[in-house]
């Protein structure tokens, strides 16, 4: 799998926290039912693990599942096996060091020049700037200015007005959590799961001009 392609054609990646992994799994599918097909599953996520481990043998292939918030080599070992696809960090860890040693793909948390460049050299897929929305989409550009090839993942405070203006500055996609999500990781409540798709599908509506190709993947969950 070609993580940054597959990533650049969906434009959204999905940050799930939630405070179980059924509730984890309950959002998952909200969310692929309503086109999302790309998303992580914190570690904050109580039984996360078990969540991804769930997601991955019950979703299609097609859908894109990582683990999100590793710190640790061990928990990278640990989502590898649970199933994750790839690897999420909030920076250089030793978790993001373990995912490179063993050439898992891996997003790797950054903000600054010197991060972004450090991350690359460990052998990020891509880079999860973070947190963009402290910034704005004029960083992620300035950003592009001298690293004009960096994929850069935008990531934090991202909600639909602002998404496609970090794509327009230059990010490959967006990572979108708790605009996203609201309430629906933390409650039963039907009507958490209903909101939830509707805003799946602003945000799809929102970041689909850029990336229109990534239709063909959302079909293939359906």
């Amino acid at each position: 799998m070609n993580l940054l392609e597959e990533i650049t054609q969906r434009g959204l990646l999905a940050i799930i926290r939630a405070d179980s992994a059924e509730r984890a799994l309950r959002c998952m599918r909200t969310l692929i039912d309503a086109g999302v097909t790309a998303m992580e599953v914190s570690l904050t996520t109580p039984g996360g693990l078990g969540a991804i481990t769930r997601a991955r043998s019950q979703c299609p292939p097609a859908v894109l599942i990582g683990a999100g918030t590793v710190l640790t080599a061990d928990q990278a070992d640990a989502a590898s096996a649970a199933g994750a696809g790839f690897i999420v960090t909030p920076g250089i860890t030793p978790g993001a060091r373990r995912a490179a040693a063993t050439e898992v793909p891996l997003l790797c948390g950054a903000l600054t020049p010197t991060e972004v460049i450090a991350a690359l050299d460990l052998g990020a897929t891509a880079v999860k700037v973070f947190p963009a929305g402290q910034h704005g989409p004029g960083y992620l550009r300035e950003l592009r200015g001298p690293l004009p090839r960096a994929p850069l993942v935008a990531v934090g405070g991202i909600d639909r007005e602002t998404a496609p203006q970090y794509l327009a500055a230059g990010a490959v996609a967006v990572g979108v959590g708790s605009p996203l999500l609201g309430p629906a990781g933390a409650t039963d409540a039907p009507q958490a799961q209903d909101d939830l798709a509707k805003r799946a599908a602003a945000f799809l509506e929102a970041v689909e001009p850029r990336h229109a190709v990534g239709r063909d993947r959302r079909q293939e969950t359906r």
